[in-house]
């Protein structure tokens, strides 16, 4: 039976965090650094509101922190984080008050169906979604990540997205599981020059004596 108590489990436990994944959008943030003090941040799929403890202890007391989900948040924060109830296809920036977003997340995920490549179909769909709305709302500049789960399509998904960024790349965070098909498309530097394309594969990964390597 697969062991889901694994250190990351354990240690959101002990730091009393919501989920596993608030490490997850730590490790995108560090190395990508994708929000700043004062930013206006959306999260789509924000429930149950893990990466929102994350971004809300980021953007600081002149930030603004949005979220979208078709569930209601019930965790009570230590900051402002104005939610709504909806599917993000029916969200504006005006509904918060904002022009535009300086960064938008997305930890959307479908529900699963046992089915890989119907999975795989879901996760690309929702991803498409999320980044319409970061292409329609970002300012030049800003950032966008989001998860989708590997598969055939996501280099191409990513091609569509590098020339509106300075730099796209796919993370997958070691708070993933390894078993897990999660990855993360993590663009910086909206409307700006991309920067010149690697000679190397950048979401690529393998095993190396039981240690995964990444090569981003």
């Amino acid at each position: 039976m697969r062991e889901i108590h694994d250190k990351y489990f354990k240690k959101a436990k002990r730091e009393g965090r919501l989920a596993r994944s608030f490490y997850k959008l730590e490790e995108l943030d560090r190395r990508a650094k994708l929000i700043k003090p004062g930013n206006r941040v959306i999260d789509l799929g924000a429930c149950p509101g893990s990466w929102l403890e994350y971004i809300l202890e980021k953007v600081g007391d002149n930030g603004k922190v949005c979220a979208v989900d078709l569930n209601v948040i019930n965790k009570k924060f230590k900051g402002q984080v104005e939610f709504k109830k909806l599917d993000i296809r029916e969200v504006t920036p005006d509904m918060f008050g904002v022009a535009n977003f300086d960064v938008v997340l997305s930890d959307m995920a479908p529900k699963t169906s046992g089915i890989k490549s119907v999975d795989q179909a879901r996760s690309l769909e929702l991803c498409e979604v999320a980044a319409d709305f970061a292409l329609s709302t970002l300012v030049q500049g800003g950032n966008f990540a989001c998860k989708i789960f590997d598969s055939p399509e996501v280099q191409p998904f990513r091609e569509r997205l590098r020339s509106e960024f300075a730099t796209t790349r796919m993370i997958k965070p070691d708070a993933c599981r390894d078993e897990s098909l999660e990855l993360y498309v993590v663009c910086t530097g909206f409307g700006l020059e991309p920067e010149e394309k690697r000679s190397r594969p950048d979401h690529e990964y393998r095993k190396t004596k039981g240690k995964r390597t990444r090569q981003f």
